[in-house]
């Protein structure tokens, strides 16, 4: 029997492990499985939407009768939509219907969900009809300015019809802000209202000068969650009364609104609850 040199007999056992044919493997060691785990989906961050008013209670009226509680609500439910859509987040009301819901409450329920961002929608009223605009509110013991004041307090005066008072709600605020800060949200909700500002800027939404302002929000209150009230337009205003009232006009809100929501998950580093 002829001796294959061992080029020759190397050659010959890769030809037939190529073509298939038995070549006797016993004792070989098999092929390690990767132990590699796959990278887990970051979990969905939780946003709580928060209607204005509702049920009894309507908010502002326009100039052309248009109650507030429906404008907010419409454009909440668009909202969620489009958070929903991109599959990045969770989403919850805190008001589904047109039913009331008293201020402590609504921080409540954000709270008992431990969501991870509180937006309040809102369309204001003045005294002068031609102000018109957006604007951005975060919490604060001491008002920014006498309209943020006057804002607060008239928002605030809700929480009366359901018989809970706020004659201490200077102190109210004044702790929560001392749990906020210890935590961070101060600084997260502020750089959320900054966030809001720019976005609806860049998006060809109208703003109030000093957009962004403070007050004393009863609604605004969870030392956990980092939020900030959105006033949209003035109802008081026949501009921006007709604006908040057309379709067009309140998907372009709750998209400037997505994309605040998205450029603060991708730039703030906000600490998840346990």
């Amino acid at each position: 029997m002829a001796v294959l040199p061992r080029r020759e007999m190397l050659g010959a056992l890769m030809s037939a492990t190529a073509l298939g044919l038995g070549v006797d493997t016993a004792g070989a060691e098999p092929p390690k499985k990767s132990m590699a785990k796959p990278t887990p989906l970051p979990k969905p961050r939780l946003v709580m939407i928060d209607p204005g008013h509702g049920g009894r209670d309507p908010g502002a009226l326009g100039v052309r009768g248009t109650p507030e509680k429906s404008v907010v609500m419409a454009i909440a439910r668009d909202l969620q939509r489009e958070l929903l859509a991109g599959g990045r987040y969770r989403v919850l009301l805190t008001r589904g219907s047109d039913s009331y819901v008293g201020l402590r409450e609504r921080v409540a329920r954000a709270q008992e969900v431990k969501a991870d961002l509180f937006l309040s929608l809102h369309a204001d009223s003045h005294a002068d009809s031609e102000v018109r605009g957006a604007s951005v509110y975060t919490l604060s013991e001491e008002a920014s300015d006498r309209e943020a004041a006057a804002l607060a307090a008239r928002e605030n005066r809700e929480a009366t019809v359901s018989g809970v008072r706020l004659a201490g709600q200077p102190d109210i605020v004044a702790r929560a802000l001392v749990a906020m800060s210890q935590r961070g949200t101060v600084n997260d909700s502020r750089r959320l209202a900054d966030t809001i500002v720019q976005t609806f800027g860049k998006n060809g939404v109208r703003l109030l000068p000093r957009t962004h302002r403070q007050a004393g929000f009863a609604v605004l209150t969870s030392p956990d969650i980092p939020a900030a009230l959105v006033e949209m337009g003035y109802l008081s205003n026949p501009q921006d009364e007709k604006l908040l009232t057309v379709r067009q006009h309140q998907l372009a809100l709750a998209r400037a609104l997505r994309a605040s929501v998205d450029a603060h998950f991708g730039t703030a580093v906000a600490t998840r609850k346990a």
